[in-house]
């Protein structure tokens, strides 16, 4: 090979080499930032694009594409004094990218730091209880906490989500001593309450058969008085139809003592009419 043809070679790759340089073609989703002698020129936005070879440089790749950024769990103190352990996850989006790159050194970094610091004081001006069961209202504080000082770095913050909750071992054991605790109080007034009901209802229970008990006597006194006297009235002096219903009622008690285990003897007066006359209040 001659001196001439490597000249001609060496022409060609220098051609083919600065016309690469010189052509950019920037893919779908990412805007390119360009220095010109070591000195913000211009943004490469998605297609072809030509620049100057050997002065312009493409510095920074920068996505148009919504970023998701994972904040790392960390300690976070209640104003209750209770030990959270919490996480979030953070979805940012770059608006422009010369502030992204030219304003912070890093933008990830400092987003991640951002939001663990507001975060721990968001959560540390809320009591336990609150911080469990607020999520929706930590992630507004939240939001609006960072939104405005993202915003000078040309990011726009679209959410912020509290991924995981979480008491320190500590203290989630204690809060399970505290809840079988509380069930075993709500237990025993349960039980209370019950045993206080089952109470209440045998003495209604008593009262009521009382007072039926008594109403039943009186019914049955009252039926006795107007038997009495129906009877009376119908008999008048005669003796024979009061001695024989007398007599009647008498050998069924003599009936019933005999059937009894308990009974031996039973005694039979010699002179059943005597006796009833007696009953009946009448000389012989």
């Amino acid at each position: 090979m001659t001196t001439g043809s490597i000249i001609v070679l060496i022409l060609l790759l220098f051609v083919g080499t600065t016309i690469f340089k010189g052509v950019r073609i920037v893919p779908q989703g990412y805007n390119w930032i360009v220095q010109r002698l070591g000195k913000y020129h211009t943004m490469l936005k998605p297609g072809l694009n030509f620049v100057i070879p050997y002065v312009d440089e493409v510095a920074y790749k920068v996505t148009t594409k919504d970023i998701v950024l994972d904040i790392p769990s960390q300690e976070v103190i209640t104003r209750d004094n209770a030990v959270l352990l919490m996480n979030a996850m953070a979805y940012i989006n770059i608006t422009n990218p010369q502030k992204a790159v030219y304003g912070i050194e890093n933008y990830n970094w400092a987003i991640q730091n951002l939001v663990q610091t507001a975060l721990r004081s968001i959560v540390g001006e809320m009591d336990l209880d609150d911080a469990l069961s607020s999520r929706d209202q930590i992630k507004a504080k939240l939001k609006a906490s960072i939104s405005d000082d993202i915003s000078d770095w040309g990011i726009t913050l679209k959410t912020v989500e509290i991924q995981d909750i979480q008491p320190s071992s500590t203290m989630q054991s204690a809060m399970e001593a505290q809840a079988a605790a509380e069930r075993q109080r709500r237990a025993t007034v349960t039980k209370a309450d019950g045993e206080k009901q089952a109470a209440i209802l045998e003495a209604d229970g008593r009262l009521e058969a009382s007072r039926r008990d008594a109403e039943a006597q009186v019914v049955l006194a009252e039926a006795s008085q107007k038997a009495i006297e129906m009877v009376t009235s119908a008999v008048g002096d005669q003796e024979i139809p009061v001695a024989y219903l007398l007599g009647e009622q008498y050998v069924k008690a003599m009936q019933e003592m005999s059937k009894s285990n308990n009974a031996k003897t039973v005694v039979l007066p010699a002179d059943i009419m005597s006796t009833i006359r007696g009953v009946m209040g009448r000389n012989p």
